[in-house]
């Protein structure tokens, strides 16, 4: 395989842009090397969650939402990539390798799903009352499937089924030894560059239906309340598999899922406390049907919200090392450049 090395700089935006990615709290578990024309993805085991996460399945999944940021950002710089993801089995830590294979046009899809990127954010306030349209929910589910995973629409018994679970698994969670300590760690602002500030923590929904997870630093009865939407739009992202390498594709699937709603003018907000209780996460899919839950979204039409922050570079890039004679051959297709318009 002919590799085209891109200049360093190029590559190292494209990290930059790549830690944009959502993670769980903003934990942003993530590290990358820049390999002449490669990059290696790395987990962060010290930003792993061991409460919510105890087997860092949630972090693989935010380090997939910035695999797939990763691989559209060299995509939208011009150039095409292929990823091996778990390249080296002696080193778990070491999640995928992308390597830049060769020029390639910029397509308008692809500038399209990259301008998303800086626009993309999790928004936890209310959402309109204005329902999502089809033509858009047929986007979101086309920008799963093309990552290798699967979008299903709850109809409203089984949407409030699932609000039902996941208010549920929320009360569950703050009964767990170590919760509320591992909330602390990551909610209440300051100078951090990680965690969930208060502008971004949102309200707690006035009549208790919406499961939004309390992170704004303080007390039940001191938070801010909102009037929901009565009806959301709920989706749950699944995958066929429900193993490390899946945990991956649904990042990245899921990444790829909040670009395209982005793009669509749409606001997401990830729930995950039903997909932390495994009681809760079983119940979540049809057991007949072979899939495995990995996370719950709401969608709709949300006002402007503030933004969580980022990690300077300097914390995320690794120095370079000796690059090895073998580069791992690439096992995945590279982002396609054919995306639907609605």
């Amino acid at each position: 395989m002919t590799v085209v090395q891109p200049a360093r700089a190029v590559l190292t935006e494209c990290v930059r842009t790549a830690t944009s990615a959502p993670s769980l709290h903003n934990s942003q578990p993530w590290r990358f090397r820049v390999h002449g024309a490669r990059i290696d993805v790395y987990a962060d085991p010290a930003r792993r969650l061991d409460v919510l996460d105890p087997d860092g399945r949630e972090q693989l999944i935010s380090v997939g939402a910035a695999l797939f940021t990763l691989r559209l950002a060299i995509r939208s710089s011009g150039f095409r990539s292929y990823q091996a993801l778990f390249p080296e089995p002696a080193r778990p830590g070491l999640v995928a390798r992308v390597t830049v294979t060769g020029r390639y046009p910029v397509s308008t899809a692809v500038e399209a799903l990259a301008s998303a990127v800086p626009y993309r954010h999790t928004n936890r306030t209310p959402f309109a009352l204005t329902p999502v349209p089809p033509a858009a929910m047929d986007l979101l589910q086309d920008a799963a499937r093309r990552e290798g995973a699967v979008l299903a629409v709850a109809r409203p018994a089984g949407r409030d089924a699932i609000l039902r679970l996941a208010r549920s698994a929320d009360q569950w969670l703050h009964e767990r030894p170590g919760y509320r300590g591992e909330l602390a760690r990551w909610t209440g602002g300051g100078a951090r560059r990680d965690g969930v500030p208060p502008t971004a923590a949102g309200p707690a929904d006035a009549l208790g239906a919406m499961p939004i997870r309390n992170l704004a630093g303080c007390s039940t009865a001191s938070r801010p309340t909102g009037a929901f939407e009565p009806h959301p739009t709920i989706v749950v992202l699944a995958t066929m598999g429900d193993h490390r390498q899946d945990w991956l594709r649904a990042g990245q699937a899921l990444q790829r899922v909040l670009l395209t709603a982005t793009w669509q003018g749409l606001a997401t907000t990830p729930i995950s406390q039903p997909i932390e209780m495994p009681a809760a996460r079983r119940r979540l899919i049809d057991p007949g049907s072979g899939l495995s839950a990995q996370m719950v979204i709401r969608v709709g039409y949300g006002s402007l919200t503030g933004r969580s922050p980022r990690r300077p570079l300097s914390e995320v890039l690794l120095p370079a090392r000796r690059t090895p004679r073998a580069v791992a051959h690439a096992s995945a297709v590279p982002i396609s450049d054919r995306t639907s318009r609605g």
